[in-house]
């Protein structure tokens, strides 16, 4: 009984967060076994503004920057900061896009900052009236992997709503 519990246990770590106990990993099992990056978008009615952070793999972001722009950055690196503050938000710039109740919103690069193993990038829209539309277009990580799901979480009013948009789905649409 114990052997597979213990045996269900690490299959549910690699399977669930590609980790699995230090004595069994593998080239194999060290690396996520998923491509995921989860948006939040949030209005903040108190100041009305849109905040708006992306979560994801921080290995994946080091590895679609070199890809995109040639340059081997490690996101661990206070010396590599100003890079990734140049390239984080041209990336998503090409890649986030919002159109609020029929406008299209530029995105303010505020930020970003290493948790662990994944990486946040923090954006913002100022002064936005609370939306009754909101239009997505998402293709975070798209040029990285064919198996990438971008989640998308969207609260407006205390109203939250939430998506999934699996490659090659790039589209998503909130109404409050």
């Amino acid at each position: 009984m114990i052997p597979m519990v213990l045996f269900s246990y690490q299959w549910l770590l690699i399977l669930l967060f590609g980790l699995a106990p230090a004595a069994h990993r593998t080239p194999a099992t060290a690396l996520h076994p998923f491509y995921i990056a989860v948006t939040e978008i949030n209005h903040n009615a108190k100041d009305g503004d849109l905040e708006i952070s992306c979560k994801l793999f921080a290995d994946d972001l080091e590895q679609i920057i070199e890809k995109n722009y040639k340059a081997q950055l490690d996101i661990s690196q206070p010396s590599d900061k100003a890079a990734f503050d140049k390239y984080i938000p041209d990336y998503m710039k090409h890649h986030l896009a919002l159109v609020v109740d029929g406008k299209a919103l530029p995105l303010v690069y505020v930020g970003f900052e290493k948790e662990k193993e994944s990486a946040f990038c923090y954006f913002q829209v100022d002064k936005v009236a609370a939306p009754k539309k909101i239009d997505i277009t998402n293709s975070i990580l798209h040029d990285f992997n064919d198996g990438q799901i971008n989640i998308v979480h969207v609260t407006v009013n205390g109203r939250r709503q939430s998506t999934k948009l699996d490659y090659p789905d790039q589209k998503a649409s909130f109404a409050f």
